[in-house]
């Protein structure tokens, strides 16, 4: 059985509740000294318990009292036993009618009272927790953001008294500060990486191209020279991988008018014939972005779908059009081995490949989906891939369509 859970209070609601007990307590406190003081200050009637009716006949000559006398001379005369039973019955009415008034008259100005200060607690509250909601707005904005560079350069930068909420935005601002720059200098490695081994594959393949020119070379030679050849080629693409991957990461800032279906019939007519047959069925998706990110992100795709099919009678399939929530979406869906769910996520990482076949037959660089994932998200879109039950994926690129 479920085991349900009480929902729990906000900081807000709890710091209400605290605040409001608080004032409900002492104001009951008060309230109860206020009426025992009250109690004894206010005059009581004395000898109301044993006088309680006029007094009865003689029980010794059956006749009645006699009446009490006035006193001659300067005391003051004596008040009748009725009079005196009329003034404490008015002194105890008037002693209650007041306790009883001061009980009712406090508790409903406790109550009113009461009440304002829960809801100004409630106003104070907020107004104590505003800084913590602004710090959580940021990291939700970081969280949020399409790409990593971009969200980290954001900072709280906090104003107010040196108090334990200042002291966590700024250690949350010092936190994204040593990120931003971790982050940074990795790309920057990487850039500066790629360029600096391009120079050696560049003269590695101008010395091969060199010594396989003169006609006097063996045929094993040549084989082996054709053989590095591809090596040096390969790990070219490995750089421009590299590169294109650093480069796609950081948001697309210079953004121009981009349909994706003339990227799409552009690209399937780049593709060479072969065993796998490339259908394109494209319909205008207007977008904004970066033309050769753009580009490089459909070329991938399907070069993703050609390589990784099947040997005879393949396909791919390539679809653009409109999509939900102001958006354009590119599709592609081909044949292949079938691909199990569990590792859709880590396709989409660089040097990760799919099976140890696909590592050794591949002449890619294991970039392909990285690469398309980075762009997706460089303007402000997303990708996802879904297996089909008969084998191969179907990729779908969703990006914000252009404002016309």
């Amino acid at each position: 059985m479920k085991r349900i859970r009480p929902a729990k209070l906000t900081i807000r609601a709890r710091l209400t509740l605290v605040y409001g007990g608080l004032f409900l307590f002492a104001g009951l406190l008060l309230l109860g000294v206020t009426y025992v003081l009250v109690s004894h200050q206010l005059p009581q009637a004395k000898g109301g318990e044993r006088v309680l009716s006029a007094p009865s006949a003689n029980s010794a000559s059956g006749q009645p009292a006699p009446p009490p006398q006035p006193i001659v001379g300067n005391a003051a005369v004596a008040p009748p036993y009725g009079s005196q039973l009329i003034v404490q019955k008015a002194v105890r009415e008037t002693r209650n009618d007041a306790l009883n008034s001061l009980l009712t008259q406090g508790g409903i100005a406790l109550a009113v009272v009461g009440a304002a200060a829960i809801a100004f607690g409630w106003l104070i509250a907020g107004r104590m927790l505003r800084p913590l909601h602004r710090v959580t707005e940021t990291a939700r904005r970081i969280a949020n953001a399409t790409t990593a560079d971009r969200g980290l350069h954001e900072r709280i930068a906090l104003d107010g008294p040196p108090d334990e909420v200042k002291e966590l935005a700024d250690t949350f601002d010092v936190m994204l500060e040593r990120l931003d720059n971790s982050f940074d200098s990795q790309r920057r490695f990487i850039a500066n990486a790629s360029h600096e081994l391009r120079t050696p594959l560049t003269l590695n393949r101008t010395l091969l191209e060199v010594a396989l020119d003169p006609e006097t070379v063996s045929p094993e030679v040549r084989q082996l020279g054709r053989t590095l050849l591809e090596i040096n080629a390969r790990h070219g693409r490995l750089i421009d991988g590299l590169l294109l991957l650093a480069r796609s990461e950081h948001e697309v800032l210079d953004r121009s008018y981009v349909d994706l279906a003339d990227i799409v019939e552009h690209v399937a007519q780049q593709v060479p014939p072969g065993a796998v047959t490339v259908e394109v069925a494209s319909d205008e998706a207007p977008t904004s972005g970066d033309p050769v990110l753009l580009e490089r992100l459909v070329q991938n795709l399907v070069e993703n779908g050609v390589r990784h099919n099947l040997p005879e009678h393949g396909w791919v399939r390539v679809t653009s059009g409109a999509g939900p929530n102001n958006t354009v979406t590119l599709r592609v869906s081909n044949s292949g081995p079938v691909v199990p769910r569990y590792d859709i996520p880590s396709l989409f990482e660089p040097f990760r490949r799919l099976g140890a076949d696909r590592l050794a037959a591949s002449s890619g660089a294991g970039l392909g989906l990285s690469i398309v994932r980075a762009v997706a998200h460089a303007h402000g879109g997303d990708v996802t891939a879904e297996p089909r039950d008969e084998g191969g994926l179907v990729v779908t690129v969703a990006l914000p369509a252009a404002e016309l």
